[in-house]
């Protein structure tokens, strides 16, 4: 427990934090919630946005065309073929709100593809349980039975961490084809799966014009707080539709430096996904010791877990965790899904911090043996 705070306190504070969407190290408790790379950007990055504080905060940033640029020669990729939003979630919300006529969204997933549907205009897509595979045939059924024009698939999902296989994703793309629909496939977690480049589907989209690629930076490269994503599109019609609602300024000049600096930091970048992938497979195996835990083999940098039905629901044990051990992670009784009480989502930090929280879990899960 926190000094200077009793119980009553810290559970108003647990409560207050689910409506304020970060801002999380302002408080001082160990965010096992958020997903991000720890061992990224490199310190030289942050000395380059310091020596040029001034000009940064002083000026106008660039507008896309420059950015797409950026990020075209980082992924490899054509600027025609990319758009760059102000984070994942401004391109969410374009494509969900303004582009798409009628979404399908599997579930459990990332909320925001639902919450930013209007109303009427999306249809979840239940996953299989307990395995939550995607049904690719029952899947493009959906979507033709709803008339979808757009498809999501996460992969890997969140909260489940687990990988779609490429070839169940063609499979989908030439179904969905047939009936005129995008697949929008979020690779936002891609860069933590094993052989990487051979499960992206990246180097596809030329072949493949009902395809395109989301990518929040947020989470593998670390700069939640710079706000960067993007899509990647050989479709320069549904491009231009989402380009066409961005303001001319969109990201500010801090995302910019990132992007003009990144290609000099990438051997770093992928020296750092590797020390994430290693961390969170001792994580995983770690976790697989608690006591009325059995948790999902992650492909992400976090962990879905279920827990037994002799504790309480994933809410009490969310909130005794911050509590008593001032640690913070996701319950997924918010997500659209079956048991979604019995389920948690925990994020991999480094080794220390997630020895702690598998300590302190499996205290806490024997109290109620």
């Amino acid at each position: 427990m926190k000094p200077g705070q009793d119980k009553a306190q810290l559970e108003k504070e647990f409560d207050d934090l689910a409506s304020i969407h970060g801002g999380y190290w302002r408080y001082g408790f160990v965010d096992h919630s958020y997903l991000y790379n720890l061992y990224f950007p490199p310190e030289e990055f942050f000395e380059l946005l310091q020596s040029n504080i001034h000009a940064l905060v002083q000026n106008y940033p660039v507008a896309q065309t420059k950015l797409a640029g950026w990020l075209g020669e980082l992924i490899e990729q054509s600027p025609k073929h990319i758009v760059v939003g102000n984070g994942a979630a401004e391109l969410i919300k374009i494509i969900s709100a303004h582009v798409s006529k009628k979404l399908i969204v599997p579930t459990p997933t990332f909320n925001e593809y639902v919450n930013a549907a209007p109303a009427g205009r999306v249809v979840e897509f239940s996953l299989d349980t307990p395995s939550f595979d995607l049904d690719m045939d029952r899947f493009v059924n959906a979507a033709k039975e709803s008339k979808a024009d757009v498809a999501i698939v996460v992969t890997p999902n969140n909260p489940t961490s687990k990988l779609v296989p490429k070839s169940d994703l063609l499979r989908l793309i030439a179904g969905l084809a047939e009936i005129d629909c995008m697949l929008v496939v979020d690779e936002s977690f891609i860069d933590f799966v094993e052989d990487r480049d051979q499960v992206t589907l990246e180097r596809d989209i030329k072949q493949y014009p009902n395809l395109t690629i989301l990518k929040s930076m947020s989470k593998a490269y670390g700069i939640c707080g710079l706000r960067i994503g993007y899509i990647l599109t050989a479709n320069t019609e549904f491009a231009e539709k989402v380009r066409s609602e961005l303001p001319i300024w969109n990201l500010n000049g801090f995302a910019e430096t990132f992007l003009e600096t990144a290609t000099r930091f990438q051997e770093a970048f992928l020296t750092s996904c590797v020390q994430v992938r290693k961390d969170r497979d001792e994580f995983y195996r770690e976790l697989s010791t608690v006591k009325g835990l059995t948790p999902y083999r992650p492909d992400a940098n976090f962990v879905f877990c279920r827990i037994s039905d002799n504790t309480p629901d994933s809410l009490t044990i969310a909130k005794k965790l911050f509590v008593e051990h001032n640690i913070y992670i996701k319950h997924c009784q918010s997500k659209a899904m079956q048991e979604g009480d019995r389920f948690l989502r925990i994020a991999c930090r480094t080794p220390g911090e997630n020895s702690r929280l598998v300590s302190a879990l499996d205290e806490l899960t024997r109290s109620y043996d």
